[in-house]
């Protein structure tokens, strides 16, 4: 298995400073989900899908395949989806780990936030839980920029948007799965 691979960052650093002081409370969601874990690792690290699930927002990513150092765009408001603006929240991956099933050892990957607005850290963890079974905890720590401390009103509005997005990927994978219902049913 080979090491994980982490880009060190002023805001990785920012980060850890503030996780000493208290900014920025951690909120994750936990969802098993019906695919095997490489699969799932793939489907949620390719951020074009985000769109999907993410209320009210949409994403900007490079062409291609999630690779470590590209630069995430999410934008999130009520037309942003009809190019109005947003809430932006930028993004770089620094850790983009897949499982390895046969380790036992789960998938990490992780996006830091560069602000303007968001700053923290985003993480999603894949583990196998079994050969066509995956358990997906997503976490984050977020904090607003600048002198405003408003993590005790960002850390409910994340766990309800990760908590949402989780059960919609398990409800499209759900979907794919059940035969589609003939005519006259």
């Amino acid at each position: 298995m080979s090491s994980p691979q982490v880009r060190p960052s002023r805001v990785s650093d920012n980060v850890a400073a503030r996780r000493a002081g208290g900014a920025g409370r951690l909120v994750s969601v936990t969802r098993l989900l019906p695919i095997p874990a490489a699969e799932a690792f793939a489907l949620l690290t390719d951020l074009r899908s985000h769109a999907r699930w993410i209320p009210m927002t949409r994403v900007h990513v490079p062409p291609g395949p999630p690779r470590l150092g590209a630069l995430v765009t999410a934008v999130s408001g009520p037309l942003t989806r009809r190019g109005a603006p947003g809430l932006v929240d930028r993004m770089r991956i620094d850790r983009l780990d897949p499982p390895d099933p046969a380790a036992g050892t789960p998938g990490v990957a992780v996006f830091a936030k560069l602000g303007p607005v968001l700053l923290g850290e985003s993480r999603m963890e894949v583990a196998p839980a079994g050969p066509r079974h995956s358990r997906v905890t997503w976490s984050e720590r977020a904090w607003l920029a600048g002198p405003v401390p408003a993590a005790a009103l960002v850390a409910p509005v994340l766990r309800g948007m990760l908590a949402l997005a989780l059960a919609r990927v398990a409800r499209e994978l759900r979907r794919r799965a059940s035969p589609s219902p003939g005519p006259g049913r």
